[in-house]
């Protein structure tokens, strides 16, 4: 079973959505897919009600997730390692205690943009319109992130 985590800094707005995406374009019996974020904030919330609404108007459920906090254990469980944007990409590599950890953390925008190290945007403070803007760029990314797992 190949093992995914999302990582954003809160994981209650980017990551939970990135899992929630992702999570429904692989089969469920070959892939496990969770999220987690880099800072403590909200560990056992779950996500932002707008993360929620936008993933229920695309036929997501991620209401159930609870937020937890990234820790340097994640990198002998998971195989891959999606982050959102530059800076939780450093706080994750931080943690790597082996060259092979580092190189299980990618951002997931260079799977569009390759090489362009473009971060996804923390919707938190833009309003409903910046978290459809959010699901969009990961809808893609996740699109093809599956389509490289699966083929």
């Amino acid at each position: 079973m190949t093992k995914i985590l999302m990582v954003c800094l809160g994981n209650i707005c980017r990551s939970p959505l990135a899992e929630g995406i992702l999570k429904s374009k692989l089969p469920s019996n070959s892939f496990l897919v969770d999220s987690a974020g880099t800072a403590n904030y909200h560990v056992d919330s779950p996500p932002d009600k707008r993360s929620i609404i936008t993933a229920r108007s695309h036929g997501l459920e991620i209401s159930h997730l609870r937020g937890r906090q990234f820790n340097s254990d994640d990198f002998e469980v998971f195989d891959l390692i999606y982050t959102m944007d530059n800076s939780n990409y450093q706080n994750v590599i931080r943690q790597a205690r082996k060259e092979e950890d580092k190189l299980k953390v990618k951002l997931i925008l260079n799977e569009v943009y390759p090489g362009k190290d473009l971060d996804v945007p923390d919707p938190y403070y833009s309003g409903d319109q910046g978290f459809e803007n959010v699901y969009q760029m990961l809808n893609e990314a996740c699109e093809i992130i599956s389509n490289k797992l699966t083929s």
